[in-house]
């Protein structure tokens, strides 16, 4: 709109349009390569795998293809005297539509998506080597917690609010999930939550939604989720298990 207004010359808008997309395939590059080094990161300071890498994986692979199809629609058109097609823009809103759409939903139904790898981890666990007594103690604290009070029953439990009831320092608590225990944060409390749901799903008439809430899960899907992860079973298939 703006070229056509200034009434700038076809050339001078190719020629900015070879420069946005060489930029933009430039950053799309830099993205992969920081999502390897977050992949490889994951990996070893974390013994479970999450979905935050497929997730952010998949929104650059979105985001590609995404551009590659604006940029072959104003190939093709070049290639037609830059006449208009009306059914390729269409499918290229559409497209746009239901990937904004997606992104919305699953920023909805998995906020767990967006909590970081520290990278400062691969230090501190270089530094923690010389008390491993004190991390013991602290470990057993931390357990001897979780069981005695079920902070995991509140689902908006956070690594700092967690810190603070247990009287742990954040970071240092990080260090003794991650690497003491062995667990990503959400794994960890999600482990008790599957505990609790499983002895409610034996013991009480509760629905599976209402343990699902009961147990501090806000999503279905993370719920179902994560319970199969844990038994290879849906929460309805686990119910139905003679006692």
């Amino acid at each position: 709109m703006l070229f056509l207004i200034f009434n700038v010359s076809q050339q001078i808008e190719i020629a900015y349009i070879i420069v946005i997309q060489a930029q933009f395939y430039t950053y799309i590059v830099l993205i992969f390569l920081e999502l390897f080094k977050y992949k490889g990161i994951h990996h070893k300071y974390y013994s479970l795998h999450s979905k935050t890498y497929k997730w952010l994986m998949t929104i650059a692979i979105v985001f590609l293809i995404g551009n590659t199809t604006v940029l072959i629609r104003g190939i093709f058109e070049a290639a037609n005297d830059f006449q208009k097609f009306p059914m390729l823009n269409l499918a290229i809103a559409l497209f746009a539509l239901a990937a904004a759409s997606w992104f919305v939903l699953n920023t909805m139904r998995n906020p767990e998506l967006f909590t970081r790898v520290n990278e400062s981890l691969a230090s501190a666990k270089q530094d923690s080597g010389n008390d491993t007594d004190a991390f013991q103690e602290e470990v057993e604290q931390l357990l001897g917690y979780m069981q005695a009070h079920k902070p995991y029953l509140d689902e908006t439990l956070t690594l700092h609010d967690l810190a603070l009831k247990t009287e742990i320092p954040t970071k240092r608590l990080s260090i003794l999930i991650n690497q003491k225990i062995g667990k990503h944060f959400f794994d960890f409390i999600n482990e008790y939550r599957i505990e609790e749901s499983k002895r409610l799903l034996k013991e009480s008439e509760l629905t599976i939604q209402q343990i699902m809430y009961e147990v501090g899960f806000n999503s279905k899907s993370s719920f179902n989720t994560a319970f199969k992860k844990s038994t290879s079973l849906t929460p309805s298939a686990f119910r139905k298990l003679p006692a």
